[in-house]
Order: structure tokens, then C-alpha cells, then sequence
């Protein structure tokens, strides 16, 4: 439900009135025929939001459209594709076929692996579709800044990771932390959160997992400073303990940081209405406090 106070809402850090409202329905009127990825782009333009990057905040943009749209107070356009994260990945893995054969060797056996950071590059679609089809929980196309990672040993695929944008709240990490909330709002952009981890089902290499953790957390601080424009200064990821105990982070030093509380969000309940999730980080520097608490 859209929460008002005097026709003001929040929406991802920014204060939405009820002439920006006004504005937004201007815009739809005087352009009739553009799209919503159209309309966005021209409102990220009028309103001067941009990652810092200088990248349009499009899909932050699109959300608050279609949060406005949905309570009624603005009207878009119809939408003109209506592909889902499902169908496109079934579609994928129709398409893209890699070498099953089983890979049992010790970790010094397949070395050197190599990291190649595929988003934007031709190798993205079998990132995706490896995920997709192998991973539990399936692939969900990341929104705001995010990385993709393939990792091959023998000149073949063994592992995908995928990062992005951290949650916005999260207790366990930000008590660990010690941030304010204004802090927590200013400086959020500088965590990066391990959103899918997949060793390929027929690999079987001993301590692959950690090892990979520990060589990707350089690595991704050196390609997320150089695509967005910022650093990195602290990573972090869930673990769900009823289908695993994070055996591979705890053993790449990442530090167990607490329990979600499976609320969720948008929670009115008080009551836990999804799994419970433990919460692990890992600092990229020792002054990762005080970076973070910043003004």
C-alpha cells in the first residue's frame, strides 16, 4: 500500500511530493507514444538522477513508476513486452550447451582458473543460463549495479558467482557495522551482495568453493571501481541453514554476522512469513567502519 503523508512517499532513499507526482503525470501526457523505459529515461533526465556512474537510475525509476501506477496515481502506458525471468530462461537453456563430463581433480590440477567478468559481453547469456538451470534458486536479472562472473579451468566453465546492489536494510549487518541511517543511506552503494554462487553439479574439486571466494573479492573490487565509477569497501551474502551450513565462506574468512528475522520488507505482521536466512560478510579493508560511517 502507498504510504502518504500530505501526498509524500519515500521511494529508494529519494522523497516523492506531490508535485513531483504532478510533474511525472505532465510528462506522461506530453509524451503519448513513448514507452515506460522511454518515460523513465526522460524523467531520470528531468530529474538529474544517475548512479554515480553517470548511468540513468532506470530500473529504480521504472519501480517507482510502476509502485505509482499501481496505487492509482499515475496511469502508463501499456506495457509492450511481458517476458518473464522464467520464460527467458527457459528460452536460454534451449540454447547453450557446455561440456558435462564429469571433473574430479585436486585444486592444483586445474589451475590456472580463470575469472572473466562477463556482464555486457557476449558470454553473459551463459552465465545466466548456467544459473538458471543449475542453480536452486533459479536466475533473476539483477536490478541496479551488478557483476557476473564465469570462472573456467581447462577451457570450460566450472563455476558462476553473480553480485549486486546490497538490501537496503539489513539488521545483522548493520548493527555489525555500527552505521547511522543516514549513513547506511549515503554510503550503501560501497557493499556489493553475493546474490548467486554455483559450482557446476559435476565438478567435484575439493576446497574449490573457498578458494574461489577468496580469489574473487579482489578481483571484484577492482571491476566494480572500474565500471561504476566508486569502491567497494565490504561484501555480503545469505545462507539458507536448512539446505546449507556455509562451510566455504566461513573457510574464505568471511564472518558470520547473524540471523534475518524472515519478515521481510514490507512486513506489517510482526510475524515471520519466509525462510530465516544467516547473514555472512566480509570486509574488503580494515577501515571498513569508518569508511562506511563517512559523512
Amino acid at each position: 500500500m502507498l504510504q502518504h503523508v500530505d501526498a509524500v512517499l519515500r521511494y529508494r532513499g529519494r522523497t516523492i511530493t506531490a508535485a513531483d507526482v504532478g510533474q511525472i503525470r505532465a510528462l506522461i501526457a506530453a509524451h503519448p507514444g513513448l514507452s515506460r523505459r522511454a518515460l523513465s529515461l526522460k524523467l531520470c533526465a528531468l530529474w538529474q538522477w544517475r548512479q554515480p556512474n553517470g548511468v540513468p537510475r532506470d530500473m529504480v525509476c521504472r519501480g517507482l513508476l510502476l509502485r505509482l501506477h499501481r496505487a492509482s496515481e499515475i496511469a502508463l502506458p501499456p506495457a509492450r513486452l511481458a517476458f518473464s525471468n522464467v520464460r527467458v530462461a527457459r528460452q536460454c537453456s534451449l540454447l547453450i550447451e557446455v561440456e558435462t563430463t564429469p571433473l574430479r581433480a585436486l585444486l592444483r590440477e586445474i589451475q590456472p582458473l580463470e575469472f572473466r567478468q562477463v556482464r555486457r559481453t557476449p558470454e553473459e547469456a551463459l552465465c545466466n543460463d548456467l544459473l538458471a538451470r543449475y542453480h536452486y534458486l533459479g536466475y533473476t536479472q539483477p536490478v541496479g549495479e551488478h557483476l557476473k562472473y564465469l570462472v573456467s579451468a581447462q577451457g570450460r566453465p566450472i563455476a558462476c558467482l553473480m553480485w549486486s546492489s546490497a538490501p537496503r536494510h539489513l539488521g545483522p549487518r548493520d548493527r555489525f557495522i555500527g552505521w547511522s541511517t543516514e549513513a547506511r543511506r549515503r554510503n550503501l552503494r560501497f557493499l556489493a551482495y553475493n546474490t548467486r554462487f554455483l559450482i557446476l553439479p559435476w565438478v567435484a574439486v575439493p576446497h574449490l568453493a573457498s578458494h574461489l571466494l577468496s580469489r574473487m573479492a579482489p578481483v571484484l573490487a577492482r571491476d566494480w571501481e572500474r565500471l561504476y565509477q566508486h569502491p567497494i569497501y565490504f561484501l555480503e551474502t545469505f545462507v539458507d541453514p536448512a539446505r546449507f551450513r556455509g562451510t566455504c565462506y566461513r573457510a574464505a574468512n568471511w564472518i558470520v554476522l547473524g540471523r534475518t528475522t524472515g519478515r521481510g520488507k514490507a512486513d506489517q505482521t510482526h510475524r515471520p512469513n519466509r525462510p530465516i536466512k544467516e547473514v555472512l560478510g566480509y570486509p574488503l579493508t580494515p577501515r571498513f567502519r569508518q569508511l562506511l560511517s563517512a559523512g
